[in-house]
C-alpha cells in the first residue's frame, strides 16, 4: 500500500470510533431524559437525513477540494454536533448535525482510495476500510456502553476541571465529553494526509448545475450493467444493518432483558463477525467475481428471521457472529465493484455520492419505516421479522436482474467484467 493509506485509515478508525460511540450515548441520553420511545429508532434515520439531502453536492466539492481538507472540515462539523448534544441540544438535533459532518466526510474517504491506490488493490483496500471501519463498530459500540456503566461514569464525573464548571452531570453526558476527544484524535489524523496528484474538478457555482450533474451521475451509475447490481445490493446491505443496530439494542432489552451496557457488547458481536467476513473476502476475492456474492445476501436475510427464535445469550453470540461474516463478506466486494464502476463512469468524489444517496435513501426509508412500526407499538420480534423477509426478497430480485443481465446483455456484461479484471493503472 502507497504512504498516506493507513493515515487515511487511522482518521477513518477514530471518527468512525467516535460515531458508534455516540449513538449508545445518545440512546442512553433519550432513555434517561424520559423521551418518546420511538426517538430512539429515529436516531439512525436523521444521520441519513443530510446524506440524502447534501448527496448532489457534497460528491462534487470532494472532487474539488483536497480531500484531505474535506475530511477535516467534516470531521470538524461532527464535533460540533457532539458539543451541541454534551451540552444540552436535543440529541436527535445534534445526532443529526454529527450525520451533516459524517455526509461530507464519506465520498472524500471513499474517494481518495481510486486516487492513491491502483485498481487492483481496490479489494485488499475495501477489506481494511471496512474491517476498521467494522472494529471501530465493535469497540465504539462497547466503548459507549462501558462509559455508560457505573465503574467508568462514576471516575468520570469525579474528575474535577480546575477553574471550569462543564455542568457535565450524568453518566451521558459525560461519555459524550470523552468522545469530542476521539474526534479531535481523527482531526489531527486528518492534518497529515498526503495530497493526490489526481486533478480537482471545478466546483459549480449553480446549485441547479450541481443537482443536474448528479442526476446524471446517478442514472449513469444505475444504467451500467455491473454498477446497477452492485448498488442495489450495497443500498440494500446498508440500508438494513444501518438500522439493525438499533433493533439489536432492541431486541436485546425484550428478549434477553438487557441494559443498554449489556446490550451493546452484542451489537459488538455482530461486527466482529462482519470484520472477519471483510477479511476474508478480501484475501480470496476479485473484482471480476464480486456478483458471486450474491446468494449471500438471500442466507442472510433467512439468519435476520432467525433472530427471533433465540432467547439465550450463549446462542445468540455464534449466531450473530455468523450473521455479521456474512454481511462482511457480501459487501467488500460489492463496494469494490461499485467504486471500480463508479471511477470509470465519472469522479470518484461523485460516484461515492451517488453510492452514499442511495444506501443513506434506503436507510431513512427503512429507519422511518421501523420508527413508525415502534410508535404504533410494532413488537420488536415482529420488525425483525419483516426486515428479514425485505433483505432476502430483494436479494433473490437482485440474482434474477443480474442473472437476467448475464442472457440479455452478455457481450456488455462480459466486457465490463474483463476490464474490472485487467485494469492495472
Amino acid at each position: 500500500m502507497k504512504k498516506g493509506f493507513f493515515t487515511i485509515m487511522s482518521a477513518q478508525f477514530f471518527s468512525s470510533l467516535a460515531d458508534n460511540a455516540l449513538l449508545v450515548g445518545a440512546i442512553e441520553l433519550l432513555r434517561t431524559s424520559g423521551a418518546p420511545d420511538w426517538h430512539i429508532p429515529a436516531l439512525t434515520p436523521l444521520f441519513a437525513l443530510f446524506y440524502v439531502i447534501l448527496a448532489p453536492f457534497v460528491g462534487a466539492f470532494a472532487d474539488a477540494v483536497p480531500k484531505g481538507r474535506v475530511m477535516l472540515i467534516s470531521n470538524t462539523i461532527k464535533v460540533i454536533g457532539c458539543l451541541l448534544m454534551l451540552f444540552g441540544a436535543n440529541p436527535l438535533f445534534a445526532y443529526a448535525i454529527v450525520g451533516l459532518g459524517a455526509a461530507a466526510y464519506s465520498p472524500a474517504k471513499y474517494g481518495i482510495l481510486t486516487e492513491l491506490l491502483p485498481n487492483s488493490q481496490l479489494v485488499k483496500a475495501n477489506g481494511w476500510i471496512e474491517g476498521l471501519t467494522i472494529l471501530s463498530i465493535i469497540l465504539g459500540v462497547l466503548l459507549g456502553g462501558q462509559l455508560l456503566g457505573p465503574a467508568v461514569s462514576q471516575r468520570l464525573l469525579a474528575i474535577d476541571m480546575p477553574m471550569m464548571d462543564t455542568s457535565i452531570g450524568s453518566a451521558p453526558e459525560a461519555a459524550v465529553a470523552v468522545i469530542v476527544v476521539l474526534y479531535v484524535i481523527a482531526a489531527i489524523f486528518n492534518l497529515r494526509i498526503p495530497r493526490t496528484e489526481a486533478p480537482l474538478q471545478p466546483l459549480s457555482h449553480s446549485v441547479s448545475g450541481l443537482i443536474r450533474d448528479f442526476s446524471s451521475c446517478n442514472a449513469r451509475l444505475w444504467n451500467d450493467k455491473l454498477g446497477q447490481i452492485s448498488l442495489a445490493t450495497t443500498t440494500l446491505f446498508w440500508g438494513v444493518s444501518g438500522n439493525l443496530r438499533v433493533i439489536v439494542f432492541a431486541w436485546a432489552a425484550a428478549a434477553l432483558e438487557y441494559t443498554t451496557t449489556q446490550a451493546s457488547s452484542l451489537v459488538g458481536v455482530v461486527a466482529v463477525g462482519t470484520a472477519a467476513g471483510a477479511v476474508i473476502a478480501s484475501m480470496r476475492m476479485r473484482l471480476d467475481q464480486a456478483t458471486g456474492v450474491i446468494p449471500l445476501g438471500i442466507l442472510m436475510g433467512v439468519l435476520v428471521i432467525g433472530l427471533n427464535l433465540i432467547t439465550n445469550v450463549w446462542i445468540a453470540a455464534p449466531f450473530l457472529v455468523l450473521l455479521g461474516a456474512i454481511g462482511g463478506y457480501l459487501v467488500v466486494p460489492m463496494n469494490a465493484l461499485l467504486q471500480h464502476r463508479g471511477a470509470n463512469l465519472m469522479g470518484a468524489g461523485r460516484s461515492i455520492a451517488v453510492q452514499n444517496f442511495n444506501e443513506q435513501a434506503c436507510i431513512l426509508g427503512l429507519g422511518a419505516f421501523y420508527t413508525g412500526m415502534t410508535r404504533f407499538n410494532v413488537s420488536t420480534f415482529t420488525a425483525i421479522a419483516v426486515f428479514g423477509l425485505l433483505v432476502g426478497g430483494t436479494m433473490w430480485l437482485i440474482r434474477r436482474w443480474h442473472a437476467n443481465n448475464c442472457v440479455r446483455h452478455r457481450d456488455e456484461v462480459m466486457h465490463l467484467l474483463s476490464i474490472a479484471r485487467l485494469d492495472k493503472h
